[in-house]
């Protein structure tokens, strides 16, 4: 006989943003259950000890100071502050084919920190270690293979037989979300034409704990601060997105032709480039769901939106989702409504859907704003660059912004 549980709500897919909004869930007293199809065990590994640039995992985020005031919230930052992390007190940002540059620095805006570079799977890790210690129902290790709704009722087939049952089912299963699929949310979707290449690197300077990114009309290279336990400053993770023909060219080369042409495209700002982990290259591509929620039902993180990398801002996007579904769901609790109230669930998607429309669209502008070459706009964005860069309110207003302390 197929099994069939039910929930308060179920959360599909145990990533950072599913897993916190899971936890943050089960503390406002939610019966929630939460599927992921990687095993529990894989998950709370210990990031395995190496030497030099192997010693990272490849996917890091800029943790946002809004960000880790959730996992503050939640319980979780000490777990990730006690491993590999590197906070970041300054930010510079300059155009390769000009002298315009913006400096951001974390002491002009009374901060410790403008953000904290974290690996994704430590990050991944400390939220698992906190689900342990909650009353959330973890169902790991399996996939979803279907999604059914019955009048009031939905919810998932699951590959073992199960069938699971919510008031309410948030997708946070990624980009390529099925359950989005399944449910019939359309999605508005652009390809770049371009792929991020993704290592560690040793440099021969300190990285200052500043995260460095340069514009070129191929597209941005970010160097963002990475720290061992040993608190050698020498290693930067490197986030380089290049059309794709370029990208090829740069993935064929060996180690030694990878470095030598990384060292021109940051303009040997770190010194020399010693050595180089072994390197991945993505696809970007640009969606947005015309809608985030259905009856019962709401997109959250990846399955919602995703963004070009270059202003780092896509996991701390999915981070403000789980904040505004929290606040929301916590309100209706409070009014003893239903999760999948068709009003909270409505002001969710007010809250958030314009906030990324207008994240994606301030990106999608600079992105283009920088791959033209004609000397009129590469005049404008360098004399821009450097009157912002002296405009002290303004441009703290920015890095405000991007630290999420304006919300």
């Amino acid at each position: 006989m197929t099994e069939f549980r039910a929930f308060d709500i179920l959360v599909v897919g145990g990533g950072m943003t599913g897993s916190a909004l899971a936890l943050g869930l089960s503390r406002q007293g939610w019966q929630v259950g939460l599927v992921e199809g990687s095993a529990r065990a894989t998950l709370l590994q210990q990031l395995e000890p190496a030497e030099g640039v192997a010693e990272f995992e490849p996917r890091v985020s800029a943790i946002s100071r809004a960000s880790q005031q959730l996992l503050e919230s939640l319980g979780v930052w000490p777990a990730v502050v006690s491993g590999r992390h590197c906070p970041y007190q300054k930010m510079t940002v300059w155009d390769g084919d000009g002298t315009g540059r913006i400096h951001f620095d974390a002491a002009d805006l009374q901060a410790r920190d403008l953000g904290t570079i974290v690996e994704n799977r430590g990050l991944v890790r400390a939220l698992f270690q906190a689900l342990e210690d909650s009353s959330v129902e973890l169902i790991d290790g399996v996939k979803v293979t279907g999604w059914w709704q019955d009048g009031n009722q939905r919810g998932i087939e699951l590959a073992d037989g199960q069938r699971l049952g919510a008031r309410l089912v948030v997708a946070a299963d990624g980009a390529n979300s099925r359950l989005r699929q399944w449910v019939g949310l359309p999605v508005r979707e652009w390809d770049y034409d371009q792929q991020a290449i993704v290592c560690t690197v040793r440099t021969a300077q300190s990285h200052r704990f500043t995260a460095w990114q340069r514009f070129s009309p191929t597209g941005p290279l970010a160097f963002l601060p990475l720290r061992p336990e040993s608190g050698d400053e020498h290693f930067c993770s490197i986030v380089w997105s290049q059309d794709t023909d370029e990208a090829r060219r740069l993935m064929a080369l060996d180690d030694a032709g990878f470095t030598a042409e990384l060292e021109l495209a940051i303009e040997r700002e770190l010194g020399e480039v010693q050595a180089v982990s072994r390197r991945y290259a993505f696809p970007l591509r640009q969606r947005h769901a015309k809608d985030y929620i259905a009856t019962g039902f709401a997109l959250v993180g990846d399955a919602a939106h995703t963004i070009h990398p270059l202003a780092g801002q896509g996991a701390n996007l999915g981070f403000a989702d789980v904040r505004a579904l929290l606040d929301e769901l916590s309100r209706a609790q409070r009014a003893g409504l239903s999760p999948a109230e068709e009003l909270v669930l409505a002001r969710y998607q007010r809250r958030r859907k314009a906030e990324n429309l207008a994240m994606m669209a301030a990106m999608e502008g600079f992105k283009q704003l920088f791959a033209r070459d004609e000397l009129p706009l590469r005049w404008l964005r360098n004399t821009g660059m450097r009157w912002l860069d002296g405009l002290g309110p303004i441009k703290h207003r920015l890095a405000a912004e991007a630290m999420g302390l304006t919300r």
